[in-house]
Order: C-alpha cells, then sequence, then structure tokens
C-alpha cells in the first residue's frame, strides 16, 4: 500500500484551502507540509496498524497484520490451525542434567519466515514447536555424505593422481 499518495492528498487540500491567502501564508503552508510528511505516514501507519486490530478482534482465528516492507505498509492475514492439545512429551527432550530452556532471537527473511509458518501449520504445531522439533532431527540424523567434503587432521587421502 502506497502511503505516498495519501500524503500528497492532504498536502494538496492544504494547498487549496490556503491558495486564497498571501504568498507568505501559502509558502507557510507548503513548508509545514513538506515537514509533518514523515508524521503523517506515522499516523498513517497508526491507522492501518488500529484497523488491523480491529480486524482481527472480530475474526475467528485469524490474525491481520500491518507489515513494512521497504517502508510501505502491507497487510498480511494468516489463519491459525485449528486448536488441539499439545502434549508436553511432544517438546524436545533435554540432555541428562540440563536446566530448562534457553531464548534465541532468530532473524529470518520474509520468504523463509512464511514458509516455516506453512510448515508449523501443515504439522498442527507453534512454529516454535516446529523449530525446535526441526533442529533436534537436524542434529540427531546420521551425518549423510557431510565428511566427504570435510577434510580436516587426521583424516588421509588414499589413491593415486595424475599431474
Amino acid at each position: 500500500m502506497e502511503l505516498s499518495g495519501f500524503a500528497g492528498k492532504l498536502r494538496g487540500e492544504l494547498a487549496s484551502i490556503t491558495r486564497f491567502a498571501g504568498e507568505d501564508v501559502a509558502r507557510a503552508a507548503e513548508l509545514l507540509t513538506e515537514a509533518l510528511d514523515s508524521s503523517v505516514r506515522l499516523v498513517l501507519l497508526d491507522v492501518l496498524s488500529a484497523a488491523a486490530a480491529e480486524i482481527t478482534a472480530r475474526l475467528d482465528d485469524t490474525v491481520v497484520e500491518v507489515r513494512l516492507a521497504d517502508g510501505e505498509p502491507a497487510f498480511v492475514v494468516t489463519t491459525a490451525p485449528p486448536e488441539r492439545e499439545y502434549d508436553q512429551a511432544a517438546a524436545a527432550p533435554a540432555a541428562e542434567g540440563e536446566p530448562g530452556t534457553a531464548r534465541l532471537t532468530l532473524r529470518l527473511s520474509e520468504s523463509l519466515k512464511a514458509r516455516v509458518e506453512a510448515a508449523a501449520a501443515r504439522d498442527g504445531t507453534s512454529v516454535n514447536t516446529w523449530l525446535v522439533h526441526t533442529a533436534a532431527r537436524a542434529l540427531e540424523a546420521p551425518a549423510r555424505g557431510r565428511q566427504a567434503g570435510r577434510w580436516g587432521p587426521g583424516q588421509r587421502i588414499t589413491g593415486y593422481a595424475r599431474s
């Protein structure tokens, strides 16, 4: 959603109001609209966020969010998977003697985040639970072919070579 058009309309309205005023008032109005441009954009974002929150409050199992992409707002509509009982046993088991859980901040591209959310929804789990299970599976899986391209101390190469 392009906010520049709305800010431009406001600028045009102020210019039309001051067209019969003196040149100094018209110039002051022009300077004022240029200074207020970022404030107007913030107010419009607040209005869009409030509208999204109100719509979300009236919808069942659907969330409407306003996200900024390249400085412009976009509405994102997400439908929650049907609620079900989540058993505690589904969580990845902690190692012996490992205390509790740890918090981690993860930065993902929007496209990868959307894919993760879709995969979690398909499994009927939260994004956090899906990420925990996926990480645990990746760490427990045998290193299929990973050692083939990795050379380090203690590894030998045998065979013949031509120069």
